[in-house]
């Protein structure tokens, strides 16, 4: 398979690329229209083109022209889907209880109330020992998820004696320290302090009892233009963007037309595809935030002594991607075509319709967990090696070959290679939306988050 007139190799049935020609010592290797490296030694037509003979071009922060070049989405009607209404408007895709712990201290008792009443617990190692960044990290990405609109109610957990206090994390929602529920800002939310005399269980199983009296009761209509939906890839293969990724750019663009949102991230497989995003940023604005959020993260790296391009992993290699380029230029189709509306900090919450980009690592629990808080209902995951891994909303994962979804039909909910059709796939998005579907994910109990962390622990 030759991808574009302009390449120098082709993807054979492995995923794996080989010369059309022969290529010369230092040559750019063209996939995708693009470079995906140079070639390290001279390279014979035929033969295989890989780690063992080409080198990445990536390197440190680059400067960048706003040059835009978009096309406006065409806009359609938007369908209905069946989600729960809240009483501030939002909508969430599922009403459960989440109980969500402010230190991972009482991560037990938090786990043991959630599955009292078949809800979901939001696990985490932190919110104690922090200092700084990392704290605050903790403490608004917590916040976050109290307000997610999949949640139709939430219990906090404190032991008591933690950085993030119960006082502080509720100043942080808009209420005061005395305040027992959420009811002035419009949540259906209750705190247990653990510590508090008493069976802190058994307390919490009481206010549990309220959250679910005071939940939404039953599905509405609505448009799918308030439905959010996060795009992550992981265990990518050479598949990936030809098949999965291309697939799920394409139900970008569909959501897009039909006014609903969609969230990329994973900025460090953006490096060596950033400048295909930036031609698309609507504003010199976008574009400057684009160009700082791909810049700020390269720095990230150059502060830990570390590279910015050492990103495939074994996996990837093995199935047949050669370079972070090569991984990027793939990873960059899950956006589509339409323009960018919006960029986002990580801990943002979406506020555009269209495509807004989110500043977050390719590290798949981390992304997956900063769409979430970000507001996405759900997440479409792409993969070519397959995972189990879900996150805390409902974790569509689209596989990009035959022989994963046969082999893990457990796992994958869409093949991709061989359903390629998007009016198809966002039908089924919409039935999962919903909640005529579970995605795989949530049938094997696979949900959780996880938290960026980048300092020291006391």
């Amino acid at each position: 398979m030759i991808i574009n007139p302009l390449d120098n190799v082709e993807i054979r049935e492995d995923g794996h690329k080989y010369a059309l020609r022969d290529i010369a010592e230092g040559e750019n290797i063209i996939k995708y229209g693009m470079p995906i490296g140079h070639a390290t030694c001279p390279i014979k037509q035929g033969e295989h083109v890989h780690v063992h003979n080409v080198k990445t071009n990536l390197g440190d922060v680059l400067e960048y022209k706003y040059e835009p070049d978009f096309k406006e989405v065409e806009k359609k009607p938007a369908p209905m889907i069946k989600a729960f209404r809240h009483p501030d408007g939002r909508i969430g895709i599922r009403n459960d209880i989440w109980v969500i712990p402010l230190v991972g201290c009482v991560n037990r008792l938090a786990e043991r109330l959630a599955q009292s009443c078949g809800g979901l617990s939001l696990q985490h190692p932190y919110g104690c020992s922090q200092m700084g960044k990392d704290h605050e990290t903790t403490c608004n990405m917590l916040a976050a998820f109290c307000r997610h609109p999949n949640a139709g109610g939430v219990l906090v957990v404190s032991l008591g004696c933690e950085n993030n206090t119960l006082e502080s994390f509720k100043g942080r929602l808009g209420l005061a320290p005395e305040d027992r529920d959420g009811a002035k800002i419009g949540l259906n939310i209750r705190f247990l302090k653990a510590q508090d005399p008493g069976d802190e269980y058994e307390r919490g199983l009481e206010l549990i009892k309220e959250l679910e009296t005071a939940r939404p009761v039953e599905r509405v209509d609505v448009p799918v233009s308030e439905l959010v939906v996060g795009l992550k890839c992981g265990g990518s293969d050479g598949f990936s963007g030809l098949t999965a990724n291309p697939l799920v750019g394409r139900f970008s663009d569909w959501l897009a037309a039909r006014g609903g949102s969609t969230i990329l991230t994973e900025v460090p497989e953006m490096f060596g595809a950033e400048t295909l995003l930036m031609k698309r940023c609507r504003t010199r604005n976008i574009f400057d935030k684009c160009v700082k959020m791909i810049n700020d993260f390269k720095d990230y790296y150059t502060s830990h002594n570390q590279v910015c391009y050492e990103n495939p992993s074994p996996g990837n290699k093995a199935g047949g991607i050669t370079t972070l380029e090569d991984k990027s230029l793939g990873c960059v189709q899950k956006g589509g075509s339409s323009p960018v509306e919006d960029v986002l900090l990580y801990g943002d919450h979406v506020k555009a319709h269209g495509l807004s980009l989110m500043t977050g690592p390719g590290n798949d629990l981390v992304a997956s967990t900063v769409l979430a808080a970000a507001g996405a209902h759900l997440i479409l995951f792409t993969t070519g090696r397959g995972t189990p891994f879900g996150c805390v909303i409902p974790t569509m994962k689209v596989a990009t070959n035959d022989r994963l979804a046969a082999a893990k039909p457990n796992w994958i909910d869409w093949n991709a290679m061989s359903s390629p059709d998007v009016e198809e796939f966002a039908a089924k998005v919409m039935r999962v939306a919903s909640g005529e579907e579970k995605a795989k994910n949530e049938i094997n109990g696979a949900q959780g988050i996880a938290i960026f962390k980048d300092g020291v622990t006391l």
